[in-house]
């Protein structure tokens, strides 16, 4: 008699198990979370740098634009009595007072230059820039708010009559906390 002998051969389920595919469920799943946390803080990076950005070239506009005054009351004054006029102006503006400039009028303009009021809850600073067609200034007609606020200070230089500390400062709150940039220059 023939012995047949027969091979059982177990079949191996090649398949992943319920565990397996629940860890490489939740590897992947982390590192989308991941991902998602790195473009959250970039998004938020980028805001706040822009916010930096808009501050420090509105700051410097300040500065720029009382220069511009100084020039046109220097230049154009008929006799010797430009600068005078000049620090009669900006006199509006010494500290602990601070001035706010609509820098769609001429420098020499009588209502270039104002003195800021406080804002309060209900009423927003004079001081306030908004926003409208690219242009940020104060309030025109179909302008909104852009979260910036432009403060111009003026400090005479003890001992000299011919030198003034202009300072100009804007101010945003950036997620909840305020942030601010100042330049200055002395003019002559």
């Amino acid at each position: 008699m023939k012995k047949i002998f027969t091979l059982k051969i177990k079949k191996q389920n090649k398949g992943f198990t319920l565990i397996e595919t629940l860890v490489a469920v939740m590897i992947f799943t982390s590192s989308v979370l991941a991902l998602i946390a790195i473009l959250s803080t970039s998004l938020s990076t980028i805001v706040n740098t822009k916010q930096k950005v808009i501050g420090t070239y509105l700051a410097q506009e300040g500065i720029e634009y009382i220069r511009n005054m100084r020039d046109s009351y220097v230049i154009y004054e008929k006799d010797d009595t430009g600068w005078a006029s000049f620090k009669d102006k900006i006199s509006l503006c010494i500290t602990p007072n601070y001035c706010g400039i609509d820098n769609l009028k001429p420098p020499r303009q009588s209502n270039s230059l104002f003195q800021c009021t406080t804002a309060t809850p209900s009423i927003p600073s004079t001081c306030q820039l908004y926003i409208k067609d690219g242009n940020y200034n104060i309030k025109t007609g179909g302008s909104v708010d852009s979260g910036f606020t432009r403060k111009i200070e003026a400090e005479p230089i003890p001992g000299t009559d011919d030198e003034i500390k202009i300072i100009s400062t804007v101010s945003w709150v950036s997620g909840s906390s305020p942030k601010s940039i100042s330049f200055s220059e002395n003019l002559f």
